[in-house]
Order: C-alpha cells, then structure tokens, then sequence
C-alpha cells in the first residue's frame, strides 16, 4: 500500500499539468497564451499587496524579537495548564496565526526536542494541522481586493484558529495519552 502511495504522489502533478493541457487541447484553447495571461494576472496581484505583505512581515519581526511572544506566553499558561496543554507548543500555537513560516520553524523545533510521536509534537502537529495563518491570510486577501473593514473577519478569522487549537488538544489527548 505504500509503494502504492508514493507511485501515485510521484506521478500526481505531472499527470494532473498533463490532464489539463489534453483538456484545455480538446476544448481548442489557447493554452500557452492562457498561461500567459494567468501569469500576468497574478504578477498585478503580487505587486497590489506587496506592501501590505511588508507591513505584516515587519511586525511579524517586531512580535518576535520584542519578547511580546513570551509575555504573551506568561499571560495565557495559567489557562492553558488548567487544561492540559503542553507549554512547549504554546508558541506554536500564538505564531501560527501570524507567520506559517515561523510556526513551520517551531513546529521543527519542537520535533527536534521531543520527537514527532511524543504528545508535545503529536499536539503541535495537531494544532499546526487544524489552524491557520489567519493575519496573513487576512492581510493578503484584504490588500488584493482593496478590503478596509476587516474587524468582523478577524475576529472570526481567531476564534477559528481558538476552535481548531482546542479542537487540536481534544483529539489528541482524547486519541494518543
């Protein structure tokens, strides 16, 4: 069964380029000026919400290296204890909604530190799993279309990421201790 898995991964992407070209060939479109076309759409869009992505890698920055993440820490341990969630992934689970790429460099260093099968690293896989990088996500989407009120949907946007870490610690104290 896993040979079978890996065949089909490796094999995924290429017949999937494969599919759409035969498909896009059958339906008479103009596939290399469509791609084109695409290309130019998405590079409008990366230069729309470059300097939105800016401002939010900045205070990603000044989060970290302020020690506002480990005040952050202190705060919320007492609540996070009662309920039985391992200290150790607490930064995993305050980075992930801002940076994937911070949360990704602590996720391996909490795999590093107490291995992937222990319940520290089954929680923050877990969590890592079952949330998301809400500010960015948010800031991304609100700089392309030019969105200024965004209250409402970030506050959805935490709750969400609240519900999935909690969610996060059910399963895996309820599935894995």
């Amino acid at each position: 069964m896993t040979s079978l898995i890996q065949g089909l991964s490796r094999w995924a992407i290429p017949l999937l380029l494969l599919g759409i070209t035969t498909l896009g060939l059958s339906k008479r479109v103009p596939i290399y000026e469509s791609f084109v076309e695409g290309a130019k759409e998405g590079w409008q869009t990366a230069l729309r919400i470059l300097p939105y992505l800016v401002g939010m890698l900045v205070a990603i920055q000044v989060f970290q290296h302020s020690g506002a993440l480990d005040r952050l820490i202190d705060l919320v341990s007492p609540l996070t204890n009662f309920l039985g969630f391992p200290r150790e992934v607490l930064p995993l689970a305050l980075m992930r909604p801002i940076s994937g790429s911070g949360s990704l460099a602590l996720l391996s260093q909490t795999f590093a530190t107490f291995g992937p099968d222990s319940l520290v690293g089954r929680v923050a896989a877990t969590v890592m799993g079952s949330t998301e990088t809400s500010l960015y996500v948010l800031t991304v989407y609100a700089g392309s279309v030019g969105l200024k009120r965004t209250r409402h949907t970030l506050a959805t946007s935490l709750i969400s990421d609240v519900a999935g870490v909690l969610a996060a610690l059910y399963i895996v104290l309820h599935y894995f201790a």
